[in-house]
């Protein structure tokens, strides 16, 4: 799954994944993380969520990274928002009030770009990658980080053959793989949610669940 994958759906609006509301998880669990407000918050793969708009507004500096320049636009447009437009490294960095976005490939950030990063929101980024690019996500992830960097990881369970994704199915023992040897992984909620998603529910889905993970450095 590249770059143009993305590319392509976000050219036919084929945006299933995308929530037009903030995410109730983010609201309930974050202060979980206990972060200070002086540090960035991290959002990989951050399309146009209002999440970072709620972040945002709790005084947070954010910076997302999105490999769409149409999701990117689409965000401040919809926000009614007027960026400044620099070009940083091989990104071009749209920035407006202490919210930004690196328009690139995720894969080529480095350091210096997450230099003041002091938390990480991921709630569509794992889930959006195959199996065969996460562990590659996560490796990424820990080389770019500064240390002590807590995480806040919302994943999807379903059984897999039912559906294509993406979002794909991240099962806990997964997730474990991923992150048990640099981090403590604290699972906050399990909930069952295929009643409340019809849409995938049509899909044939007989098991979906959400779960929510606080993650913190050893």
């Amino acid at each position: 799954m590249e770059a143009e994958f993305w590319h392509t759906r976000w050219e036919k609006s084929e945006i299933g994944f995308h929530q037009e509301e903030i995410n109730t998880h983010l609201q309930t669990f974050w202060s979980e993380l206990a972060p200070q407000q002086e540090i960035t918050i991290f959002v990989p793969l951050c399309g146009k969520t209002r999440d970072m708009i709620w972040l945002r507004a709790e005084g947070y500096d954010v910076l997302g990274v999105e490999v769409s320049p149409i999701a990117v636009e689409a965000f401040f447009q919809e926000h009614a928002l007027e960026p400044v437009i620099n070009t940083q490294g091989d990104f071009q960095r749209w920035e407006v009030d202490g919210l930004a976005i690196l328009c690139g490939d995720y894969f080529r950030l480095h350091k210096k770009d997450l230099a003041r990063t002091g938390a990480v929101y991921d709630r569509a980024s794992l889930i959006a990658l195959p199996p065969r690019m996460r562990a590659s996500y996560v490796q990424q992830l820990k080389a770019i980080l500064p240390p002590a960097v807590q995480m806040l990881l919302i994943t999807l369970e379903y059984p897999q053959e039912e559906m294509k994704g993406p979002p794909f199915s991240v099962e806990e023992q997964e997730v474990r793989q991923l992150f048990s040897a640099d981090y403590e992984i604290t699972r906050l909620c399990d909930f069952d949610i295929l009643q409340e998603n019809p849409r995938f529910q049509a899909k044939g889905l007989t098991r979906f669940n959400e779960k929510v993970f606080r993650l913190v450095p050893w």
